[in-house]
């Protein structure tokens, strides 16, 4: 995407320089609103792209689940607030029924005070839903997931069954311990980065493969095993071509079912990865896309993951067309901006987490909705403010009104403050990409989630360390019983974890063995594959032509341009 700059402006946070380039003026004029005939410019950002991404990172919890009761009946619920929480929490048939009404919390604007302050009120005052989901059918622990049947502890994205302990996944069944996996995902475990993959363990960044094992970086292929850069190829072992039945003798012998022999070859499949080649940048079906993990995508940088975007910038995780500076906001078309976790949405600008709405300005789970301007937890309505309604030409008379104050207060053109998010840091995603410890987060103005709360084993629960756990050989039906049953501590963290039925039988059924840490310890093992999202300068290691990367100059690897990649592996 052909870009010339206009503006070197430096971050009111960390002081870094950061352009406004001539594509962004013309977006930001584009996306600027028009009341009564004038239009409202949307400012230049004062913060820089980590800055402004950090910031609406705060606003999402995606994982963190906690035991309290709805605030309305008193119901136990599991929700991603705790209950130390101020917020008021509902659970969803409380919420989603008739028995209450967002209006009612609504409140004229006072224009003594300024925005953020009378909406933090307004946010917290007006009940939340427990987590976020839809059309689900025994799907248990999850958050934020659409049309996910039969499902564990599954968190974002939707049209999925058969899942444990999966993050980020559209259209697959039957996996495990996976993070974005896509498409037609099948029988999948302990991976991360997959499309169309059909029975692939321990892989990462592949695609279109089947009956593939530690693998990375591997498409159309078939049966192979510690392999990687690899294309349409079958019975490979540490990129070695044997026959039909030489793979099949090799792979006989392969025993997955031992912990220790397992973490052995773990550690073999690290070190091959480590010694082979690695592309600077992961893009497929693209045009005029500089950045990482895209798919079928067009005239975008600064973005990654995820595929269908068309003239993104600062868009990370999403699908559609003219997204700028937003997080997991997909099926998304013309126009959003200043965005986090928004679905099926039109023309909206500060929005968090709102699906089936278009025409919002600083709104906040609204479903179904549409012009609306500060608004909280409202569904299927339109011309309100601060939860009041309002007709249509009350509304488009006070909304200009209201843009003037939030300049006066330097507030227009700003996302939501960390400061009155209704979360820690540690408590959110910014803590994923934007790590910090305590002190730091503080001195930074951010929130954090102090207490800590002890999972409850029931007294009835016998309780077993991870490193007594018996092989998968040893299992009988006695010790099956047992071990489902049975609060396991998890080797790293000592925090409890259990295995559930369908995932032992996973563990049977492919001769893998028990997982001894818990299941938060494994996401992050996993999300070390996952390279920083930020493009260095750095020369190929090959011909030496400069080129953008996410691998820094100082990692170990060798990082080859896309043709020479090509060259090599093809």
């Amino acid at each position: 995407m052909q870009e010339t700059s206009i503006e070197t402006k430096g971050c009111k946070k960390c002081w870094v320089s950061f352009d406004i380039t001539d594509k962004d003026l013309e977006f930001y004029d584009k996306i600027s609103p028009i009341f009564a005939w004038q239009k409202y410019s949307i400012p230049t950002p004062t913060f820089c792209p980590d800055c402004r991404q950090q910031r609406r990172l705060t606003w999402r919890n995606e994982m963190k689940l906690y035991r309290r009761n709805c605030d309305f009946s008193n119901k136990p619920i599991i929700s991603v607030y705790s209950q130390d929480s101020i917020n008021t929490v509902y659970d969803k048939e409380i919420w989603r029924s008739d028995k209450w009404d967002p209006l009612d919390y609504g409140k004229d604007f006072d224009f003594s005070k300024t925005f953020f302050e009378q909406f933090a009120e307004i946010s917290q005052k007006t009940p939340k839903v427990w987590m976020l989901n839809s059309n689900t059918e025994n799907a248990d622990y999850w958050n934020d997931v659409e049309a996910v049947k039969n499902s564990y502890l599954t968190f974002n994205w939707a049209f999925s069954e058969h899942l444990c302990y999966v993050h980020s996944f559209f259209e697959c069944r039957d996996c495990l311990d996976c993070d974005w996996i896509i498409n037609n995902c099948e029988l999948c475990y302990d991976s991360y980065k997959l499309e169309s993959c059909y029975k692939c363990f321990f892989s990462y960044f592949c695609s279109d493969s089947t009956d593939c094992i530690f693998c990375y970086d591997c498409h159309w292929c078939k049966d192979c095993i510690w392999c990687v850069n690899l294309y349409n190829k079958q019975y490979y072992v540490f990129n070695k071509q044997l026959s039909k039945d030489e793979y099949q003798k090799y792979i006989s012998n392969l025993n997955l079912g031992d912990y220790e022999t397992l973490k052995d070859f773990k550690e073999k499949f690290l070190k091959f990865k480590l010694s082979n080649i690695h592309r600077n940048i992961r893009i497929k079906n693209c045009t005029n896309c500089e950045w990482d993990n895209l798919l079928n995508s067009s005239e975008c940088s600064h973005s990654y993951d995820w595929f269908n975007l068309v003239n993104g910038k600062y868009a990370w995780n999403c699908w559609g067309s003219y997204i700028y500076d937003s997080y997991n906001t997909w099926n998304t078309w013309d126009f959003a901006y200043e965005n986090i976790a928004n679905y099926r949405i039109y023309k909206t600008f500060f929005v968090s987490h709102s699906w089936g709405s278009k025409f919002l300005f600083y709104c906040e789970y609204c479903f179904s909705s549409e012009n609306l301007f500060w608004c909280s937890w409202l569904r299927d309505k339109k011309y309100c403010i601060l939860n009041k309604q309002y007709t249509k030409d009350e509304y488009e008379k006070l909304v200009p009104l209201l843009i003037e104050h939030m300049k006066t207060t330097w507030e227009w053109g700003e996302f939501f403050p960390s400061s009155i998010s209704p979360f820690g840091y540690n408590e959110t995603i910014a803590n994923e990409y934007f790590p910090l410890e305590k002190k730091e987060a503080i001195k930074n103005w951010f929130k954090w989630m102090d207490k800590e709360y002890p999972v409850n084993i029931p007294e009835w629960m016998a309780r077993i360390n991870a490193k007594d756990l018996p092989e998968l050989k040893d299992l009988n039906s006695k010790l099956e019983k047992e071990i489902l049953t049975t609060a396991i501590i998890c080797e790293d963290s000592w925090k409890p974890y259990r295995i559930i039925k369908p995932e032992l039988d996973f563990y049977k059924k492919h001769n893998i063995a028990l997982p001894r840490k818990h299941q938060d310890i494994r996401q992050l093992e996993r999300l070390k594959f996952r390279n920083p999202r930020k493009l260095f300068d750095r020369k190929c290691d090959k011909c030496d032509l400069d080129m953008k990367t996410t691998y820094e100059s100082n990692r170990p690897e060798s990082i080859f341009c896309q043709s020479c990649y090509e060259k090599e592996v093809y």
